[in-house]
């Protein structure tokens, strides 16, 4: 017997597919089921690479007792955040202003008006740590509910009134030059020298914020800026957070020192990472940034990429029910591999030992110096991948979600343009193709797809905007200006669905399911804040059309968060990034030419070797199709291939070989610093 998740297109949901428990997915159904029952709704969010999800799952909703007492006094709702990041973001805001902490699996329990009157995370089967149990909770709750039921009703309401209250719009800014600055000295007052990284544990990768230290140290030319990029991204290559067999990044680190990872790797943090390990190679030439590239880039390729061309979700932590097993290896298992000599040599490269570093004996693997005889440790990894591979793998939730394909089409794309992999753009360019010929449909995006076919939930803030991003990137690469039409559509909608009328824009749409509460919420996460990330993209689509009204909303949403950049730079990394692009112009270069001319590619290389914050680049003809903007009126010097360097459209006198188009975009960083 199964329940109704079994029809659910969401891995994480069809993961409970056969627990005794009754479960909803969100819809108006279940809310008009618990007004006709007479009950509450319980909610749990999760996602399918979450451990904590499976743990309570295992104790709690696969217990035919448990499940029992949550059917007889509950209408039970099952969310997969990742596909309702809008019903996640309500409920994880009540969440936290009710426990003063966050986290999941989240549990709430919610009037029929959707209202939340208790909240809280994870909940043990047995009292531990002064936590209830969980049938303690339902048992309290069902007992308040029965007895008290318009107290609680009247809390639940109190809750969405304080919640509306408690965190006013901050008044419109400027992010400038000196607020930037700022921003950067508050982030190396809380930096960790020693370790890398910012704050203690747990850490996770703080990708946008390396983005944006690394496009200040371009405008400022300070080494100490880009130093904490060093550091922090040396650190996080050669800790446990990276898989050093396999490549790609697990979610974060449970200590401060990179060393035992929580195992689960996600798309959105492998994508933000290959392009920010990218951008630290163009500005320092660092091999370590090189090799994390290319094993980061095949990773997606090789275990996230899905039959569509799309990239899965997620790989869980767990194997075989263990959290971490698929990863650790103890000094045995690596001479089981290699042999006594070759594995005693592996084992003190890698930080394996008797002791071990993770549970049971075990060793989390971890690279502290380059091997002294690369070719050895060449191949000693590829038996030893070779040999994991073998195991139990971690499950993969193949859910295909719009803006985390919109991140790592524009990673993927901008590395196999430094690194002349053409088969990354082309993975890029294929991904790029599914999302508008499966999640792009009458006018509208959806956020997700399995299969290739998109689930009902409509797409958000974030999936517009990052998958704008990703046309934006691949549009400046491939010179298609398809992809430069595709991204405009996606704002246009952006502008004319999700704009908030005194400034900036909320994160669902004004045609969006109603919740207690249209979240709007400016801060990055995991991935960069909605509102961020589309002025990130209208400040790009208006270097490349001239559209003053994408640069406008720009500056409307970057100015939100101005008033904050300084005290909680950490929370803004995206935002800081675009409002360096935004300071320096951003530089808009036009290469005049016939793509496969050599003259031509040689320009455009330089172009994309420069660090210029945020500069965009149009390859073509002028008279070509698409009548791309930067392109028109910008002739080729004696039939030469010839680069503008542009600032709003106003160009640079024009020029034909890569020394001197470097020497411009140089220069423009030293004008952006004045």
């Amino acid at each position: 017997m199964t329940n109704r998740l079994a029809e659910s297109t969401s891995p994480y949901l069809r993961q409970h597919q056969d627990n005794p428990v009754d479960w909803w997915e969100w819809s108006p159904e279940a809310f008009r089921a618990a007004e006709r029952r007479g009950v509450p709704v319980l909610l749990s969010v999760g996602y399918a690479a979450c451990h904590w999800c499976h743990v309570m799952a295992h104790e709690s909703f696969e217990d035919e007792r448990v499940a029992a007492l949550m059917n007889e006094s509950f209408v039970c709702v099952k969310v997969d955040r990742e596909e309702r990041p809008d019903v996640d973001a309500v409920y994880m805001e009540a969440v936290q202003a009710m426990t003063g902490q966050g986290g999941w699996p989240m549990t709430a329990f919610l009037t029929a008006a959707g209202e939340p009157f208790f909240c809280g995370t994870y909940f043990p089967p047995e009292p531990r740590h002064g936590m209830p149990s969980f049938t303690q909770l339902l048992l309290s709750v069902a007992q308040a509910w029965r007895q008290r039921r318009g107290e609680v009703e009247a809390a639940g309401a109190d809750v969405v009134r304080r919640l509306a209250d408690r965190a006013p719009q901050p008044p419109l800014g400027e992010l400038g030059a000196d607020t930037l600055d700022a921003a950067v000295d508050s982030l190396r007052s809380g930096y960790d020298a020693v370790r890398g990284g910012f704050g203690g544990a747990p850490k996770f990768p703080p990708s946008m914020v390396c983005e944006f230290l690394l496009r200040a140290a371009a405008r400022t030319g300070r080494p100490e800026t880009l130093a904490m990029v060093v550091g922090t991204c040396g650190a996080m290559a050669r800790g446990g957070i990276y898989d050093q067999l396999g490549g790609g990044f697990a979610r974060y680190s449970v200590d401060a020192g990179w060393v035992v990872p929580h195992f689960e790797k996600m798309l959105y943090d492998n994508a933000l990472l290959l392009r920010v390990y990218a951008h630290l190679w163009r500005s320092t030439g660092s091999p370590l940034a090189a090799r994390v590239v290319r094993e980061t880039a095949e990773f997606l390729l090789r275990d996230l990429r899905t039959p569509e061309g799309g990239f899965a979700s997620a790989l869980d932590a767990d194997s075989e029910g263990v959290e971490g097993r698929y990863y650790v290896w103890t000094p045995g298992q690596l001479a089981e591999v290699l042999g006594a000599d070759d594995g005693r040599r592996a084992a003190e490269l890698l930080g394996v030992t008797d002791a071990g570093t993770f549970e049971s004996g075990s060793s989390v693997l971890q690279l502290h110096h380059d091997p002294a005889d690369p070719v050895w440790w060449a191949g000693a990894r590829s038996r030893l991948l070779a040999a994991r591979g073998r195991r139990v793998p971690p499950g993969r939730d193949d859910k295909v979600v719009a803006a985390w394909n919109g991140l790592a089409v524009a990673a993927l794309a901008e590395a196999g343009a430094l690194f002349d992999e053409p088969a990354w753009v082309a993975a890029a360019d294929r991904c790029a193709d599914l999302l508008l010929d499966r999640h792009w449909s009458a006018g509208r995006l959806r956020r997700a797809s399995r299969d290739g076919v998109a689930a009902r939930h409509a797409g958000v803030l974030e999936d517009y905007a990052d998958v704008a991003e990703g046309l934006l990137v691949l549009f400046s690469v491939t010179g298609e200006p398809t992809r430069l039409g595709a991204a405009g559509a996606l704002l246009d909608v952006v502008l004319d669905h999700f704009a908030d009328p005194d400034g900036g824009f909320y994160d669902t749409s004004d045609d969006a399911e109603a919740l207690v509460r249209r979240p709007q919420d400016p801060t990055d996460n995991a991935t960069p804040a909605g509102s961020s990330a589309a002025a990130g993209a209208m400040l790009s689509c208006a270097a490349y059309t001239g559209s003053e009204f994408y640069r406008a909303a720009a500056v409307s949403a970057l100015g939100r968060v101005a008033a904050n950049a300084g005290r909680y730079a950490r929370f803004l990394g995206w935002a800081l990034a675009v409002a360096e692009a935004m300071v320096a112009g951003p530089a808009e270069i036009a290469v005049v030419g016939a793509p496969q001319d050599p003259g031509t590619a040689a320009l455009a290389r330089a172009a994309r070797l420069s660090p210029a914050p945020g500069a965009v680049l149009a390859v073509g003809d002028p008279a070509g199709p698409g009548g791309v903007p930067l392109l028109a009126g910008r002739p080729a010097l004696g039939g030469r291939p010839t680069a503008y360097v542009c600032r709003r459209f106003v160009c640079e006198r024009p020029v034909t070989g890569p020394a001197e188009l470097a020497g411009q975009l140089t220069a423009t960083l030293g004008n952006a610093a004045g």
